[in-house]
């Protein structure tokens, strides 16, 4: 058994159908088996689901719960300047919330931040340091 992995993400939002709408301006495609309440967009290797705040704070056990956002980063890494630039131009005009432009960063790549209509924030890297396979997936040096 693989411990050290991520399959699925779910994002709690605050309307479903919002967030649907945004997802898909940027050109992702949700799942044919997203059921009623709940979508599912897959990703390489993994799952993006988008669930409503008070159900997924229910599913946990915890109903009264008031979750929040922005305590963490989800990130695409690129090969490219370019790919970030063009990556985050997409989010923004698919009306994500641009955080911070993509530019040279101190620890040696480029990145750039923007938030999705719930406040989930995401980030673009280029990191010369972590080259990507030819499917764009990534593993560490």
């Amino acid at each position: 058994m693989t411990l050290q992995r991520v399959t699925l993400i779910t994002l709690g939002v605050a309307d479903l159908a919002a967030s649907r709408a945004f997802y898909a301006r940027l050109g992702w495609q949700e799942h044919g088996e997203s059921q009623e309440g709940v979508a599912f967009f897959q990703m390489h290797g993994a799952v993006l689901g988008l669930f409503p705040l008070t159900e997924l704070a229910k599913d946990q056990g915890r109903p009264d719960a008031p979750l929040g956002t922005g305590a963490m980063t989800l990130a695409q890494n690129f090969a490219t300047e370019a790919e970030v630039d063009a990556a985050f131009a997409a989010a923004v005009a698919a009306g994500g919330a641009a955080l911070k432009a993509p530019e040279k960063v101190f620890w040696g790549g480029y990145s750039g931040y923007w938030a999705d209509p719930d406040g989930h924030v995401w980030e673009l890297a280029m990191n010369p340091f972590w080259p990507l396979h030819a499917d764009g997936s990534l593993t560490l040096p």
